[in-house]
């Protein structure tokens, strides 16, 4: 199905999750089937339309849309198949988490997932894939068995450990740039018992939370553990002094019971949280707990940590307080190690050795507002520049320059993803994302 300017579909078919894009398509190609992404490309592509691959949306870049040019949306090919036998999943490339999700909670099946269920799974797993579970599991990409693609010249191939084998290393983080997945199988795990805590205090604890929640991962949580740490507007959870105010945030997602959940984050308990949610929940309640709607203004920035001190504490407390109050804005930080840091030589994201990704995430209301918002997140980061690893997992940024791109996978990774790239996409018809370009030395 072909939407045009003139059709009555086209604003909304247009939009996507950051309302500070708007960006306006000659053609938007809804596409429900393998076959017709092949035609759309090789269309686009016959008339030198710029090309976008359109799946969950929720990139701040918008990179989904594209001014005058082709949208291939693949949001109708979501259909998810369960194998529990097998312990497989087979998604669609437009699906969101959410659909995935759903589909294999009878079997409590999981595999690392975005931190929300309205993300688009393709988009999440090429570019590696950072969710709850990512200390147990790995990233969602850890977790790959074979990817269904079509390339810049409509040809569709499957990508896994026996066929195009380089492609399918490069799809391990590679993102959207060597082309349209319109499958993806993925391995799942059994956790038949899940637990979210959801502790919150004031912000003015929040150097006393930070360095307790510090202590707690880097003297041995165990994997089964996650969560993050974030300032964020008091909305639930919290006591009615706290709601639409500055509060500090500890999460913790267990792949265990409640008591297991508990002992494993006493030390934050002990702190006296002023509100709290504790319990066992479905693997996809959980991941819809922290969705937010559409229609903010979004821009988000990270910095990959080796090391999180008490200066570098102090450091990003005291810039919370440069956030916008109230909104959705977050200033996130999240622990690593464990099960991420073993995929490190094998796929081309060097920087899973990081101990602690900050990540700042703006979502306000107001254009006003645009120029403060920009400015706080990429302050967090250049305040944690003394810590960085001088690394950086792509999905987390917005545009960054090419040379962010590049320490996404380090030089020697990012030449080798380039010669894939040769091979898939010379011409770089597929260049709105975090961009590789073909034939870099």
């Amino acid at each position: 199905m072909l939407i045009r300017r003139d059709d009555r579909a086209y604003d909304g078919a247009r939009r996507v999750a950051n309302a500070m894009i708007d960006r306006k398509p000659e053609l938007i190609a809804r596409c429900e089937t393998a076959a017709d992404v092949q035609a759309a490309v090789r269309y686009g592509v016959q008339q030198g339309l710029e090309l976008s691959v359109r799946g969950g949306g929720h990139g701040v870049t918008g990179d989904g849309v594209v001014d005058d040019g082709l949208v291939v949306d693949v949001r109708r090919l979501n259909g998810v198949q369960v194998d529990p036998f097998a312990r497989l999943v087979r998604v669609g490339g437009g699906a969101t988490w959410g659909e995935l999700d759903r589909a294999c909670q009878r079997p409590c099946m999981v595999v690392t997932g975005d931190r929300t269920s309205t993300t688009g799974v393709a988009g999440v797993a090429l570019g590696g894939g950072s969710g709850w579970f990512e200390r147990k599991l790995g990233l969602t990409s850890d977790a790959l068995v074979s990817v269904e693609l079509v390339t810049a010249d409509g040809r569709l191939l499957i990508a896994d450990e026996t066929k195009n084998t380089e492609l399918f290393w490069a799809l391990h983080g590679g993102g959207g740039n060597f082309g349209v997945a319109t499958s993806l199988t993925f391995r799942l795990e059994q956790v038949v018992t899940t637990t979210l805590a959801v502790l919150v205090w004031p912000a003015e604890a929040g150097p006393s939370v930070l360095r307790t929640y510090r202590e707690l991962f880097e003297s041995g949580a165990p994997e089964e553990l996650g969560g993050a740490v974030m300032f964020r507007t008091g909305r639930r959870f919290v006591p009615e002094h706290l709601r639409g105010r500055p509060a500090v945030v500890a999460v913790a997602v267990c792949a265990g019971d409640e008591n297991q959940a508990r002992a494993a984050f006493a030390p934050m308990f002990e702190l006296a949280p002023e509100g709290q949610f504790v319990g066992e929940l479905p693997y996809v309640e959980i991941q819809s707990m922290f969705d937010d709607p559409d229609g903010f203004r979004r821009y988000c920035s990270a910095e990959q940590l080796s090391d999180f001190p008490d200066q570098a504490v102090q450091a990003f407390c005291d810039r919370a307080t440069e956030m916008i109050w109230p909104s959705r804005s977050q200033q996130v930080v999240l622990p690593w190690g464990g099960a991420v840091r073993r995929g490190a030589e094998k796929w081309p994201q060097p920087y899973r050795d990081a101990a602690w990704v900050a990540h700042p995430f703006g979502a306000w209301s107001d254009p006003c507002d645009d120029a403060r918002a920009i400015r706080w997140a990429r302050d967090v980061c250049a305040d944690l520049e003394p810590w960085s690893t001088g690394q950086v997992y792509p999905n987390f940024i917005g545009h960054e320059g090419q040379n962010r791109v590049i320490a996404g996978f380090g030089a020697e990774n990012y030449d080798r993803l380039a010669r894939v790239k040769c091979e898939y996409d010379p011409e770089n018809v597929f260049h709105l994302n975090q961009n590789i370009e073909p034939g870099w030395r």
